[in-house]
């Protein structure tokens, strides 16, 4: 059922002021734009229009995790912290980790991580050779007790993430899993609008000793970033999205040129470069490892190989902040008016303006470019308020739709009615026909 989505019922609290807790651009765009409430330091409410794109992110990482033969299931967000003590990350993983007790004083604690969960559930399950490969992942809510949760949900502490966990019984086929990742990765954050570039990073907590971090280019970026020029030109929704090929040449194509992250860099390296060197900042928006057996050797994590023998599971893990991924978008794709969402992760596509409303020609126009627009499965927010135009102008450009559909009394007239594109500012007049035929093509 598509539901009425007019600006007079629907609940999006835009505030013209920004908010004093907002620090940075996308912090404060998200508040202005009624996408999110602060529940607590570093936790959020996803009003609708948030939630919206929240959900569109969610489908995109999705699809491109089944399209690589990934395969979904759902861990809880609470988990015994007797699986975390047999890996031995329990008292090393730090502060961060938020642990509890239930009423029977058994040690628990709200995910930040799902290694040690799916290394139990694999190990619990698979007892053959003939079980594995496979790629698990799910899409789950996690916790980390920051000290100093900032920047909205680029660094709260309850976030969303994709993570996924690969299972092989030897590196080379582990590493295979890794190259399929690394392409669904590209793939994903191309289809949400960005431009991710893979740069080799720290393991950190999770351990291992390959891993690469996706790093979205953007003047307001956390950190500062260094890469070969080339990489700004290479297209990764270009290459084959054949996961049965192999796919370490495409690999290879990605990470034989120089990339890093400020606690990789190689002054040495980028001073080889020269005027192929580009220095920006970045922001962080997926991760992915190659741990070997750092977990399933501790937990006993094995299947019979086809001597009989056991095989300790070779494993890598692959997160993306879907959560986070709002805030980043927005600090990539924005304006001083505001949000400039990319057409793949919009709230709505078309942002439809009655610029007097209460007039018989514009309200009944508005009524049919809507009826039209919806029927031909366009996602429409109709702005039906009896407000100012340039107020109504000020809350589109703020909230980012792709494309407003203007409709004033003046040109209806003329039989004409504007278009005009968030991304570039052009304008078009149009007659009804033509827009409806421009916007659902």
């Amino acid at each position: 059922m598509v539901r009425d989505m007019r600006l007079s019922t629907y609940f999006l609290p835009v505030l013209k002021e920004t908010p004093n807790e907002a620090q940075i651009l996308s912090h404060r765009l998200m508040l202005r734009a009624g996408m999110v409430r602060q529940a607590s330091a570093g936790i959020y409410s996803w009003l609708p229009m948030g939630l919206k794109v929240l959900r569109k992110i969610e489908a995109i990482v999705r699809e491109e995790q089944d399209r690589a033969g990934a395969q979904e299931l759902l861990m809880p967000t609470i988990q015994s912290a007797e699986l975390w003590q047999e890996s031995g990350r329990y008292d090393a993983y730090g502060p961060e980790m938020l642990r509890i007790r239930d009423r029977h004083d058994r040690e628990m604690l709200f995910g930040p991580t799902n290694e040690e969960q799916i290394t139990d559930i694999f190990r619990g399950l698979a007892k053959s050779y003939r079980d594995v490969p496979k790629i698990l992942y799910h899409i789950q809510w996690k916790f980390r007790d920051e000290i100093r949760p900032r920047f909205g949900v680029m660094r709260g502490r309850e976030f969303l993430m994709k993570d996924s966990y690969s299972f092989d019984i030897t590196a080379d086929d582990a590493r295979k899993a890794y190259y399929k990742m690394f392409v669904a990765y590209l793939r994903t954050f191309a289809r949400l609008g960005l431009k991710a570039i893979p740069m080799r990073a720290d393991t950190g907590p999770i351990g291992g000793d390959l891993s690469h971090e996706f790093i979205i280019l953007a003047e307001t970026g956390e950190s500062q970033v260094f890469c070969h020029k080339s990489f700004l030109e290479m297209d990764p929704l270009s290459l084959a999205a054949d996961y049965d090929g192999d796919l370490k040449p495409v690999f290879d194509a990605w990470t034989h040129n120089y990339a890093a992250t400020e606690e990789m860099h190689d002054p040495a390296q980028e001073a080889a470069l020269g005027d192929d060197l580009v220095t920006a900042r970045g922001i962080e928006v997926g991760h992915i490892f190659y741990f070997g057996t750092k977990y399933s050797k501790p937990m006993g994590a094995t299947v019979t190989g086809p001597d009989g023998q056991p095989i300790p599971l070779e494993m890598g893990s692959y997160g993306i902040g879907v959560s986070r991924l709002v805030g980043a978008i927005i600090e990539a794709c924005h304006d001083d008016a505001g949000i400039i969402w990319p057409e793949s992760v919009a709230p709505f596509k078309v942002g439809l303006v009655n610029l007097k409303s209460g007039d018989a020609a514009t309200d009944g126009m508005c009524e049919t470019l809507y009826g039209q627009l919806r029927a031909a499965g366009v996602d429409v927010l109709y702005d039906d308020r009896d407000e100012r135009a340039g107020s109504k102008f000020a809350t589109m450009d703020l909230i980012g739709l792709p494309y407003q559909l203007v409709v004033g009394p003046k040109g209806l007239k003329e039989g004409m009615i504007e278009v005009k594109t968030r991304a570039t500012g052009n304008r078009e007049t149009l007659t009804p026909e033509a827009a409806v035929h421009l916007l659902t093509a």
